[in-house]
């Protein structure tokens, strides 16, 4: 399947290069039926294993065969590579774009397999091993229920507009980023094969912060760190796991914690906790738990475990904050590994986690929607307002991604507290027959984070289903 991959990425690659400007994308589309099927009958013609019965059948559906592995061999490579040399000495790119397509259909039964081979990996690196000459790198891809067939297609004109089963992701966009990817498996949402909707909980916590700003200059750069009061860490535990069994029992899928509410022993406190659960216990468990981020060694963690207590990834924040502190701006020490995990779920689709000044760097949020064409962003925050962060939700739901923001109550500033009529949203996409209404769901702040009477476990719900 290597090969096979190869050759495609190859493809993909000289069209992108070959193409001077995005036009050719929009005149495809808009090539008339009389004409895509001439390019149909003329592949046919030279790869003859790629469809059924080509000479009497001239549909889309019907015309294009599905591969098996046995259908892999030197024979289909060779007469696949004479053709796209062929196609670009006659500088038809047309046709060498309406290959892919056809490529992309035909391998439809083996990615579905390459996914489930996928599952069974702790991380997945991408189908092809020409990635760094081809500037391409080729996976899976899964599908979402509340994502449109054509994604974007009147607002980025683009190769992958036209692939549905391959995730097509450009260097050129991902940049010095390194993308790390797990498929979960099929258990992982057990109740969503059946009813195609994603509960999510979401908990600011408390409305304290147990940790102190320690101020200090480093290259004459002004700098901050935060240093956890290690006295409260026992009893902060406590309260992380009484707020996600609490979630498991309403049955939710996600349950997703602020940043910085964490401490050095949260992950092994909650991970004891999971492991020590009975066989029923683990049913009233959300099955993914992004936990409270930890500020440690100068990196910004979030923990994403499953139900059992497995780590699924972490995720290192990569964009310092800014804070104003007498009178002048101190910068977040905080250093990246660079490495930005993607969670790959049929019918889900592709869920990053972006920690707080991350969402709000709008370039490197658009530069992993375009890459990886997210469909679910999780972002754990601890900020002084809602404010930035609703203004980027609409970027978002124009690229058919949805956001669950959570704030935290710990971070409220006297004078500001009107910043927090609201501690989190979750922004979903919704049809265009919906109630505009539906699209930002909020999550109120309680009275209590105002008069200093925070019960300490608050927890928000909402569904999000297919559109």
């Amino acid at each position: 399947m290597i090969q096979i991959c190869n050759i495609i990425a190859e493809l993909c690659s000289k069209i992108i290069r070959s193409c001077c400007d995005d036009s050719l994308f929009v005149k495809y589309s808009c090539l008339s039926l009389k004409y895509r099927n001439k390019m149909l009958r003329d592949i046919s013609e030279n790869i003859s294993s790629l469809f059924t019965n080509p000479s009497e059948d001239e549909g889309w559906n019907l015309h294009i065969r599905q591969l098996k592995k046995a259908d892999l061999n030197d024979c289909l490579y060779a007469e696949i590579t004479e053709y796209i040399s062929a196609l670009q000495d006659k500088a038809d790119s047309f046709s060498m774009i309406m290959l892919v397509q056809v490529m992309d259909e035909a391998m439809k039964t083996l990615l579905l397999e390459k996914i489930r081979e996928y599952q069974t990996d702790d991380f997945s690196v991408v189908l092809n091993t020409n990635r760094e000459t081809t500037g391409l790198g080729l996976l899976p891809r899964c599908s979402c229920i509340w994502e449109r067939k054509h994604r974007l297609s009147h607002s980025y004109n683009r190769l992958d507009n036209f692939l549905f089963h391959f995730l097509l992701m450009e260097n050129s966009i991902l940049g010095e980023l390194i993308d790390k990817h797990i498929f979960l498996t099929n258990d992982m949402f057990p109740d969503f094969p059946v009813h195609k909707h994603l509960k999510i909980a979401a908990s600011a916590v408390r409305a304290e912060k147990h940790f102190n700003y320690e101020y200090y200059t480093k290259k004459e750069i002004q700098c901050f760190n935060i240093s956890y009061d290690k006295s409260k860490a026992e009893k902060d535990n406590e309260e992380i796991w009484k707020i996600l069994r609490k979630s498991g029992d309403d049955k939710c899928d996600i349950m997703v914690f602020p940043e910085a509410l964490g401490n050095c022993e949260t992950e092994d406190y909650i991970r004891q906790k999971l492991i020590l659960l009975s066989a029923e216990e683990y049913n009233k468990i959300p099955s993914l738990i992004i936990l409270p981020s930890v500020v440690e060694n100068n990196m910004n963690t979030v923990t994403v475990l499953d139900r059992f207590g497995n780590v699924i990834c972490r995720q290192n924040k990569q964009y310092s904050f800014c804070l104003e502190h007498d009178g002048t701006v101190w910068m977040e020490d905080i250093r990246t590994n660079m490495v930005v995990n993607i969670l790959h779920y049929e019918g889900i689709g592709r869920i990053a986690i972006l920690i707080c000044k991350d969402f709000l760097t709008t370039k490197y949020m658009e530069q992993l929607m375009r890459c990886f064409k997210l469909t679910l962003i999780i972002v754990p925050s601890f900020s002084t307002g809602s404010y930035d962060f609703c203004q980027s939700f609409d970027v978002c739901a124009h690229d058919d991604c949805n956001v669950v923001w959570i704030n935290t109550c710990a971070a409220m500033q006297k004078s500001k507290e009107a910043n927090f009529k609201n501690i989190g949203y979750i922004r979903k996409r919704i049809g265009r027959n919906d109630d505009d209404s539906q699209k930002l769901c909020e999550m109120p702040t309680c009275d209590g984070a105002f008069t200093g009477d925070c019960s300490q476990d608050c927890i928000y719900y909402e569904t999000i289903r297919g559109v």
